[in-house]
């Protein structure tokens, strides 16, 4: 697995996304409001735009999720599963913070 630096961890503000490409691998990248870091794809699965780094942070019974800015479906950023229709699903990638850096993996 190979890391790659996102951005510094003050950019990325809580219940906000920020967007970055890793290669062909569009990613969005999220820090929730109890400081936790998740990294999903940025492309919603619904209509093909790039867009889920502009989605809507919150939760559903705990799970912390983000809604498309589109079409407003759900997903778990845990799982990247769409609690709206669970036959869609983004991808997820590992994310961890190194001093003050955000990184996320790929394979």
């Amino acid at each position: 697995m190979n890391w790659h630096q996102i951005c510094d961890i003050e950019l990325l503000l809580p219940e906000y996304g920020v967007p970055a490409l890793i290669g062909e691998h569009p990613v969005a990248v999220f820090r929730t409001h109890d400081d936790e870091l998740y990294a999903i794809g940025n492309v919603d699965p619904f209509c093909g735009a790039g867009v889920m780094s502009r989605g809507i942070v919150g939760d559903r019974g705990g799970e912390p999720t983000v809604a498309s800015p589109m079409l407003k479906q759900v997903f778990s950023l845990r799982t990247g599963e769409c609690l709206d229709d669970p036959g869609a699903r983004l991808p997820v990638f590992p994310v961890r913070r190194r001093e003050t850096v955000v990184e996320v993996a790929l394979p």
